[in-house]
């Protein structure tokens, strides 16, 4: 994969974009603790034929405005998102407040902002519905029911998948990939 690095409002970024040319592209946020979740996932995207574009890195999730800024100068108007754990919550917020950008949604192990998570706390009240299809994974049961509730705030396909790993996502490699073709297909 390339890596480089894309300045925004919010400074620069760590971009690594790679796979066959395509025009099905696959954006991928880390959260800020991820350790390379994405390394096997990106490889077997490729070997699906889909383009990736991993935006940040541990400890640095960019914000909606800097993803978007990152697409935007590398030309990509219309992708499907991807997000893990804090990066997650940023797919959440970009896939409801930008319609027209995201084809589709997969997030690991987080509920729609507007529903309580575990512990009860609503991240963003005032986060409206997403409108394109959506999957969560979940990889930690705690997540569950976050998940499931989150359903009413998807107004497209929807679908909560769990991973029975005692490791959760980070060691899901494989399935992760799997459900990211999934939702990228377009049969």
């Amino acid at each position: 994969m390339e890596s480089k690095q894309v300045e925004t409002s919010d400074g620069a970024f760590d971009v690594a974009v790679g796979g066959p040319q395509s025009a099905h592209v696959v954006a991928l946020l880390p959260g800020s603790d991820d350790p390379g979740i994405y390394d096997e996932v990106c490889a077997r995207l490729h070997e699906s034929g889909l383009r990736t574009v991993v935006i940040g890195a541990p400890g640095a999730t960019p914000s909606e405005a800097a993803v978007l800024e990152v697409l935007d100068s590398l030309g990509l108007s219309w992708v499907n998102l991807v997000g893990n754990g804090d990066g997650a919550e940023v797919a959440w917020l970009l896939a409801a407040r930008t319609f027209g950008r995201f084809v589709s949604l997969i997030v690991t192990d987080r509920g729609h902002p507007a529903i309580p998570d575990a512990t009860g706390t609503v991240r963003a009240a005032d986060c409206p519905p997403v409108e394109v299809p959506t999957t969560v994974i979940v990889g930690d049961q705690v997540y569950r029911e976050a998940a499931e509730l989150s359903g009413r705030r998807v107004y497209a396909d929807f679908r909560v998948v769990s991973f029975e790993d005692p490791a959760g996502i980070t060691a899901a490699g494989q399935q992760l990939a799997t459900e990211i073709v999934l939702r990228t297909s377009t049969w």
